[in-house]
C-alpha cells in the first residue's frame, strides 16, 4: 500500500464549515494540518445553509434542547469576535447581520403553538418579546395583515455560510493549512490500538497521530472505526431556494421564521427560504413538491415573496445523530477526536466547535465542560437505533414516507 512521506500533526477528514474552522483554529495554535475532502471544500451541507444563529428560536423541549441550548449560547456568542477576525485575515465578508428573528404564526393553531414556545423561553431566562399583529408589521412592514401572533428575538442573528466558506479556505491558506481535495477516506488505520493515519480511495495511507473526524452526512462511511468508539450519524436531507429581489434589499430586515420553515435576508437583495426535513437517506435530487410548499407558506406571511426571482433550489445532507445533538471531543481511540452530527446547527455552532477540538488537539490542560454535553462517548455506553429522538425535529417539515410534507 502506498504512503506519503507527509505526516502532519493533524489529519482533519472533511472540509465543510466544522472541518475548514478546525484545521484553522489548530493551525492558529502551531500544529501542521492537513484536512482531506472528498469533493471540493464548502460544497456540501454548509453551502446549502442558510445561516441562522438562533439558539433561542431553535432551542427545543426535553434534554437534548437543553444541551444544544448551552452549546448555541455559548457559540452564538463566539460569532462577532470569529467573524471580525476572520474578515481580517481573509480580507472579506461573511455577511454576519445582528437584526434578530420574528417568530410568526399564521392561523389561531400556529398562534396556540406558539404561546407554548413563548412559555418555553420565559421558563429558561430567554430574552424575547410577545408582539401583537400590529407591533408585528411595524417591525417588518412586508409581513401579511392575516397573521395572528409574533415572537420577537433580538439575541438571533445570521451569517452568510457560502461567504464564511470562502473566508474559512483563504484563512486555512494563509495559515499553512494543506487542503486535499478530491481525496476520499474510506478507512481509520490503527497502529497498537491508536491512530496511525488515514487510507483514501486510491490506497494511499496518509500518516498522523492526530485524526478529526469532520465529514458531516458521510461520517457513517468511514471504516475502521471500532465499534466501541463508533457515533451513529445519518443523512438528512434539506431543501432551501434561493431568491433575489431585482429592487435590491429592503423587503425584510430580520429573519422570519414560521411553523415549517423560514426566511433569511442576506445584505445583497437575496433571501434563502427553506427548509424541509426528510429521512431520504443520501437521496440528494430536488423535488418541485418541497420548492413549491416552502413558497405557498412563505407567500402566506411575506405576500412580496411572489416578485422574487428564483436563483437556484439546493439540496444538502444534514449529519443527524440519534439525539440530534452532536459529537464533540476525544474518543475512546487515542488519538481520534469527533466533530460531526451537527445537524441543522453547523453553521451556529461552527466557532465552538472548532475552540473545542483545537484545544483537545493541542493538549491544553483545561477541559471545557460543555464537552461533556456533547461527548461521542455517550453512543458507546447504549446502542440506539440511527434515528431522530422523538420530539427532536423541531419547526421544519418532516418528510412522510409518500413524500409529502406535514
Amino acid at each position: 500500500m502506498p504512503s506519503t512521506d507527509r505526516s502532519p500533526d493533524v489529519l482533519v477528514i472533511g472540509g465543510g464549515i466544522v472541518g475548514l474552522a478546525v484545521a484553522w483554529r489548530a493551525a492558529e495554535r502551531g500544529l501542521s494540518v492537513s484536512l482531506l475532502e472528498r469533493g471540493a471544500t464548502g460544497q456540501g451541507a454548509s453551502q446549502v445553509a442558510a445561516g441562522m444563529l438562533a439558539p433561542v428560536s431553535e432551542v427545543e423541549f426535553g434534554r437534548g434542547g437543553r444541551r444544544l441550548l448551552a452549546l448555541g449560547l455559548r457559540s452564538v456568542g463566539m460569532w462577532p469576535p470569529f467573524a471580525a477576525q476572520l474578515e481580517a485575515v481573509a480580507g472579506m465578508s461573511v455577511g454576519l447581520r445582528q437584526t434578530g428573528i420574528l417568530f410568526v404564526a399564521r392561523d389561531d393553531d400556529e398562534a396556540r403553538e406558539l404561546e407554548r414556545q413563548i412559555a418555553l423561553r420565559d421558563s429558561l431566562g430567554l430574552r424575547s418579546r410577545r408582539l401583537r399583529p400590529s407591533q408585528a408589521r411595524e417591525c417588518e412592514p412586508a409581513l401579511a395583515p392575516t397573521i395572528r401572533l409574533a415572537l420577537e428575538l433580538p439575541d438571533d442573528h445570521s451569517v452568510d455560510p457560502r461567504l464564511v466558506l470562502a473566508a474559512l479556505r483563504l484563512a486555512c491558506v494563509s495559515s499553512g493549512v494543506e487542503l486535499r481535495e478530491h481525496a476520499r477516506v474510506t478507512r481509520l488505520s490503527l497502529d497498537g490500538g491508536a491512530v496511525g493515519g488515514v487510507e483514501l480511495a486510491d490506497g494511499e495511507l496518509v500518516r498522523s497521530a492526530a485524526v478529526v473526524i469532520a465529514a458531516g452526512a458521510w461520517t457513517g462511511e468511514l471504516g475502521g472505526v471500532p465499534a466501541g468508539a463508533h457515533v451513529p450519524v445519518r443523512p438528512v436531507k434539506g431543501q432551501t431556494l434561493r431568491l433575489r429581489d431585482p429592487m435590491g434589499p429592503g423587503l425584510l430586515e430580520r429573519v422570519v421564521r414560521f411553523e415549517g420553515g423560514y426566511l433569511v435576508p442576506r445584505a445583497d437583495g437575496s433571501y434563502v427560504l427553506g427548509g424541509t426535513v426528510e429521512e431520504r437517506e443520501f437521496d440528494d435530487s430536488p423535488t418541485a413538491g418541497a420548492a413549491y410548499e416552502l413558497l405557498r407558506d412563505a407567500h402566506e406571511l411575506v405576500p412580496g415573496v411572489s416578485e422574487l426571482r428564483i436563483e437556484e433550489l439546493c439540496v444538502g445532507l444534514r449529519p443527524g445523530t440519534p439525539d440530534n445533538v452532536p459529537a464533540i471531543g476525544p474518543s475512546a481511540v487515542r488519538g481520534l477526536t469527533w466533530a460531526t452530527g451537527h445537524y441543522r446547527n453547523g453553521i451556529l455552532l461552527a466557532p465552538l466547535t472548532a475552540e473545542l477540538v483545537a484545544a483537545v488537539l493541542a493538549g491544553e490542560p483545561a477541559v471545557d465542560p460543555l464537552l461533556s454535553a456533547c461527548a461521542p462517548e455517550r453512543f458507546a455506553r447504549s446502542a440506539p437505533p440511527v434515528g431522530p429522538e422523538p420530539g427532536l425535529a423541531g419547526p421544519e417539515r418532516v418528510a412522510s414516507s409518500t413524500g409529502r410534507m406535514s
